[in-house]
């Protein structure tokens, strides 16, 4: 972490200061933003400048609300779903069809929705509500994204191909894809798929030659994709013959731009509010503002760890920035915008140094699509289909299920019942399934119903600089904001490091795991310390450090061992060690089977040690006694697993153990 003299600031002199570096990065940005915006303006079923009218309000009015100095704020492919619902409940198909009176009048509902959920974030970040954004298990949160990415995909792979009329839900039409290889336009279709390949390829050639890094795959697509469709001559109307089959070609598969300079400005629109009186632009009002606002504070919290000052965004003031843009966006006729994650690594990437890059980006944006709109109109539909159907994979990559899976396998069933129970209704419903879902599983694993959404915690003072918070009953995603508060309050806010002892409660599942392990970081960064205690004692459901952990009986092995006292003299050393952490030794008379056999054989003096070990180290002290004592000595070692209530006294620790252990057979 730097120094704090040398971190960079959004005002002023950091304006003038990093000039050069925040210009470069928002010029490299404008090009990656430049086909995303127009392509997810298309998806959602708005006209294509709707993303660009976004991007520039995320741009230029952020800056002035916001202190999150290297987010980009514009549309994302994460609200595509909910706008495209929205425009099609109220009637609306987006171009498919040409932009007939009804999507004319559904754009505007979705309009008002839009405006009437911006409002709703603005009181969100003046009430200071940001800290609700961690309300919602990361499990949940990630399955709805897959879910979204699998919906991007299954409706732009007919786009890709050429098939401008598919319709239906996500899995029919995941199940139409041969019949849309049938149907596909084989000239449309090769600049879809060429595209796609340089999605995906250019990233691994990037990372070989140094010289290609800074040069986004977006760019190429536009560079190789824009000759291919003048070369098509898209712009005219006419057909060709392939296999003895007949294809027309014509601008219906190019962006629709107006063709005169600063010719967007007649192409603002105003919501139509009209819309309010019907309920289910109140379902909708509730989509775009939770959905809307938790992306934006998610991606917010992950620029945050990115950045390499570690500076930290105020999530409230950042909820409310998007709420002032978003709804200046939406009485012009734009998208819901976010802080998007991929366009705001890439200006991390390219040196950015304040928010000021953010704003160079939306200017870009502004002069290109102002000056020079016939040349977007150049944009084949198929080329931005396909880097939407790149950005769909990215969110529904199988590398998320095998991520989920490590943290646990409960996890991973939270996961896909939240995936698919979206793709099968909506997103609302699939993420109340997977949160309900996890809240199921607690109960099963024993949390006291009534912690679910309250935090039962003790604080206690340590020494002058150090205080001690003791959590009870549970530490769970539904009681997570005020455990957090507690923390937040007595150790960032009173500046002491923190002791927390999480040895009372019955469970700490994954989400808490997670969020302690980015606290801990939050602590380093402003020069304090956040030790966790006691999880020691809990069984883990997986290997993973943000694996969920439950109080019950744990597994160990109990190993006795009968011998001579000589014998017991000569392995106790090696047991001490090899890692065991106490043991019991018991004087005792017995006859083993060569004994008995002999015609006068009498009970003969032994030792017999008892042994509670870990199971790695039982393994190492058999095969000890295998190799180097059961040739030479007359011995007998039985093992067995016993459950002990505290795993920790069985762990060799530099202090010596001094609170006995229950065992339970």
């Amino acid at each position: 972490m730097r120094l704090q003299k040398d971190v960079p600031v959004g005002n002023l002199q950091g304006f003038v200061k990093y000039f050069k570096q925040d210009l470069i990065s928002g010029l490299l940005v404008f090009l990656i933003a430049l086909p995303l915006c127009v392509g997810i303006s298309l998806a959602s079923g708005f006209p294509p400048l709707a993303g660009i009218f976004t991007a520039i309000c995320g741009a230029v009015i952020t800056v002035f609300f916001s202190n999150s100095e290297l987010t980009i704020k514009g549309p994302a492919a994460g609200l595509i779903v909910i706008v495209i619902g929205c425009v099609e409940d109220f009637s609306g198909n987006g171009m498919a069809e040409g932009w007939l009176p009804a999507d004319q009048n559904a754009y505007r509902a979705a309009l008002a929705v839009g405006a009437v959920a911006a409002v709703l974030q603005i009181l969100f970040g003046l009430f200071r509500a940001g800290i609700l954004g961690e309300f919602f298990p990361g499990t949940v949160v990630h399955g709805m994204l897959a879910a979204i990415g699998v919906i991007i995909i299954s409706k732009q792979i007919p786009v890709a191909l050429g098939v401008m009329d598919a319709k239906g839900s996500p899995f029919m039409l995941l199940r139409q894809i041969p019949d849309f290889l049938g149907k596909a336009n084989p000239a449309i279709a090769f600049i879809g798929v060429f595209s796609l390949v340089i999605m995906f390829a250019w990233p691994l050639l990037r990372s070989r030659v140094k010289i290609l890094a800074p040069i986004p795959a977006h760019l190429i697509v536009l560079l190789l994709s824009v000759p291919l469709g003048i070369a098509l001559n898209l712009t005219t109307e006419h057909d060709y013959r392939l296999f003895e089959k007949s294809y027309s070609l014509n601008d219906k598969f190019l962006v629709s731009m107006p063709k005169e300079i600063f010719g967007m400005f007649r192409q603002m629109t105003t919501p139509d509010f009209s819309v309010l009186n019907q309920w289910k632009a109140w379902k909708w009002i509730m989509m775009f503002f939770i959905i809307g606002s938790l992306e934006s504070l998610l991606s917010a919290k992950a620029v945050d760890l990115l950045d390499p000052w570690k500076r930290k965004t105020n999530m409230n003031r950042d909820v409310l920035a998007v709420g002032i843009a978003n709804l200046v966006a939406s009485m012009i006729g734009g998208l819901p915008m976010i802080s998007e994650i991929v366009r705001s690594k890439s200006n991390i990437d390219n040196g950015a140094r304040t928010r000021f890059a953010n704003m160079w980006h939306g200017i870009f944006l502004l002069l290109c699509v102002g000056l020079i709109p016939t040349v977007l109109h150049r944009i084949p539909l198929a080329a931005l289909a396909a880097m939407l159907v790149y950005t769909g994979t990215r969110l529904a990559h199988p590398n998320e299920f095998r991520n989920v899976y490590r943290i646990g396998r409960e996890q991973l069933l939270i996961f896909v019942v939240t995936l698919v129970v979206v793709l099968a209704t909506d997103l609302l419903i699939g993420v109340a399934a997977g949160i309900l879902l996890k809240m199921v599983i607690h109960l099963a694993n024993g949390v006291p119903l009534k912690s679910f959404f309250k935090a039962y915690v003790e604080v206690e003072d340590v020494d002058a600089t150090t205080s001690r918070i003791v959590a009870r009953e549970s530490a769970v995603f539904s009681n997570w904001i005020p455990f957090r508060r507690q923390i937040e309050d007595i150790g960032l806010v009173q500046k002491r490091n923190l002791i927390l002892d999480l040895s009372g409660a019955t469970m700490v599942d994954s989400s808490v795991m997670e969020k302690l392990e980015e606290m801990k970081e939050e602590f380093q960064q402003e020069g304090l310390t956040l030790e966790l205690r006691g999880l020691e004692d809990f069984r883990s459901f997986s290997t993973s450090s943000h694996a969920a952990r439950r109080k019950e009986l744990t597994p160990v092995r109990r190993l006795t061992i009968v011998a001579d006292e000589s014998v017991i003299d000569v392995i106790l050393p090696e047991l001490l060690h090899m890692g065991i952490s106490g043991y019991t030794e018991v004087g005792c008379r017995g006859a083993g089977r060569s004994d008995l056999s002999l015609s006068e054989s009498h009970p003969r003096p032994q030792v017999r040690l008892e042994v509670i070990m870990m199971p790695d180290v039982c393994n190492t002290v058999i095969d000890y006694i295998r190799s180097s004592i059961m040739p030479l000595h007359r011995i007998t070692v039985c093992a067995e697993t016993v459950d002990v209530i505290r795993v920790s006294a069985f762990h060799v620790t530099n202090q010596p153990v001094t609170e006995s252990s229950s065992t339970a057979h």
